[in-house]
């Protein structure tokens, strides 16, 4: 829902006269798609039937190059934003695009850290680290 915003405040303005946001618009329209697939990927419980891919390992490289690409997408919009815009509501929507941006980029990156701790397999419960413990 984030990264939908980000791209929707940005198209909603003059974006085509900036090279800048054609970078962010790649880049938040790139990953919502990805990740809109990795989500029904999952509700569908489709990577049961891949056990040859370490779905862990995936979505710890998918989530860090996201993070790294949305940070580059949220220096870019925030120094593209300019307070002296003759268009004042590309200017509020471009600021919300960015601190959307900064949003998604964190949410990115604490999804990193977790599927940093899945691959490593750190975020085991109770029940399994005692029969790991015991066997």
């Amino acid at each position: 829902v984030l990264g939908l915003l980000v791209w929707a405040l940005i198209a909603d303005t003059t974006y085509y006269l900036h090279a800048a946001y054609s970078w962010v618009m790649f880049v938040s329209i790139f990953f919502w798609i990805l990740t809109v697939l990795l989500l029904v990927t999952y509700l569908l419980q489709l990577q049961l039937k891949f056990h040859v891919v370490p779905w862990a390992l995936v979505l710890m490289i998918f989530n860090l190059v996201a993070t790294v690409l949305y940070i580059t997408a949220f220096v870019t919009s925030a120094a593209a934003v300019q307070p002296t815009s003759w268009r004042q509501w590309d200017y509020n929507r471009r600021a919300a695009a960015s601190f959307f941006a900064c949003v998604v980029m964190i949410t990115y990156g604490v999804s990193t850290f977790f599927s940093f701790r899945a691959w490593k397999g750190l975020g085991s419960n109770a029940a399994t680290s005692q029969v790991s413990d015991h066997a």
